[in-house]
């Protein structure tokens, strides 16, 4: 399943398909938590002890984060009596899309903060309740999800010091590797076998921004952080969307395709 979402930024899509499917978050998820954390009100620069283990949503239970499963090892070096300011592990989640760093941002802000981050932008089926290998909550059925509309409305709700931070992300093997080198980009993305999304601000040097968001579920996603056919795919989408870049200027209804 593909879903995509084009439209300048600030104005209606113009390029709507399968924008409602739900697909499983991976860690595009950690967008709603970095704005529930600059949301909260905390201290951005106060010590956060760094423990690997955290309240699973659902029960008495815990769970903890696997260093394979990580893209990020530097947080993990700080385990055994270390800590870390919540902002620099709010931006370690996206810059380096850090497991460990979610949940420990997840576990200072709450699940309800992230709640309403996605009521706040609009999103009407997606949702992030549970943290980063919290297994009890997904069998039980508590799943992360989004949809490539609600992706657009939640990237459209960030501040501009959010979207700032997305613009430092690593990870520029799909939407960012189809356009020409040094164009400016916000983007987060994520993957897990099976799936492959990102979002993304494109700012070309040559007409307005604009916005798009792909979700893409199946079986050309391998999990992969590097190599991964679903992030050419993307890479393609993305190269499309550049190609057709000023033609966004012309405001009409959506449509699907």
């Amino acid at each position: 399943m593909l879903s995509v979402v084009l439209g300048r930024w600030g104005e209606s899509p113009v390029v709507v398909r399968n924008a409602d499917v739900p697909h499983e978050a991976a860690s595009t998820m950690k967008v709603a938590v970095l704005a529930a954390v600059y949301r909260s009100g905390l201290a951005l620069d106060a010590a956060v002890p760094v423990v690997n283990r955290f309240k699973s949503a659902v029960g008495d239970g815990s769970y903890v984060s696997t260093f394979d499963w990580d893209n990020d090892p530097e947080p993990w070096r700080l385990l055994d009596g270390g800590s870390a300011s919540l902002r620099w592990l709010a931006e370690r989640m996206v810059t380096h899309s850090s497991n460990l760093a979610t949940n420990l941002c997840l576990a200072q802000v709450g699940q309800e903060a992230v709640a309403r981050v996605w009521r706040q932008a609009g999103a009407t089926h997606s949702a992030s309740p549970r943290g980063i290998e919290d297994h009890a909550a997904r069998a039980a059925g508590v799943d992360n999800r989004v949809t490539a509309r609600d992706l657009a409305r939640l990237v459209r709700s960030l501040e501009p010091e959010l979207l700032a931070l997305l613009e430092r992300n690593s990870w520029r093997v799909d939407l960012a590797a189809g356009l020409p080198p040094g164009t400016r980009i916000a983007c987060k993305n994520g993957w897990i076998p099976g799936a492959r999304h990102a979002v993304a601000v494109v700012h070309p040097a040559d007409t307005a921004p604009y916005l798009l968001a792909v979700c893409y579920t199946g079986p050309l996603a391998s999990g992969a952080d590097h190599g991964d056919p679903a992030a050419r795919l993307l890479a393609r989408i993305s190269a499309r969307a550049w190609a057709r870049r000023h033609a966004l200027d012309r405001r009409g209804p959506a449509r699907a395709r």
